[in-house]
């Protein structure tokens, strides 16, 4: 499957399978392997001074972080559950259009180290950073550790 199809069909399990995405009306934009672009429309995510919601941004960032590695796991060959362990979010500068995440690893390179760590270990963890992109750099900021852990045979 070629990364176009594999986001494809990720983004349709996600709208399936969290309401989150639904309501917010996120959509998988781009992913390139090693980075994963989400995008939402401002609407169903306004607050009440007419910018998008701080909450949003950070459900966005942590679900392209999220999917960055599901991809990456997936083209590799494994099934794991993927979680975050800890964030920390720094707001910049309001948002008063559609919102753009990108997600990307920390470090180049970083998702062979992981997928070596589970095929040995059974789990493993990797550092992204995700960014909503605004009108003069990066509106908000996610710096995330994710782990990742082989599904135990049924």
């Amino acid at each position: 499957m070629d990364k176009a199809d594999a986001a494809a069909t990720l983004a349709a399990e996600i709208l399936e399978h969290i309401p989150l995405t639904r309501a917010m009306q996120i959509a998988i934009s781009r992913y390139t392997g090693d980075e994963l672009e989400m995008t939402a429309p401002l609407a169903p995510n306004i607050n009440d001074k007419g910018c998008a919601f701080g909450g949003s941004m950070t459900a966005l960032l942590t679900l392209a972080g999220w999917g960055l590695i599901e991809l990456g796991m997936r083209a590799a060959g494994l099934e794991c559950d993927i979680y975050v362990g800890d964030t920390q979010v720094r707001y910049n500068a309001p948002v008063w259009g559609a919102l753009r995440g990108v997600a990307r690893f920390a470090e180049a390179g970083a998702l062979a180290p992981l997928v070596a760590s589970v095929r040995t270990r059974g789990k493993g963890h990797v550092d992204v950073a995700c960014e909503i992109v605004g009108e003069a750099g990066a509106a908000a900021t996610l710096s995330a550790r994710f782990f990742a852990r082989l599904h135990a045979p049924a």
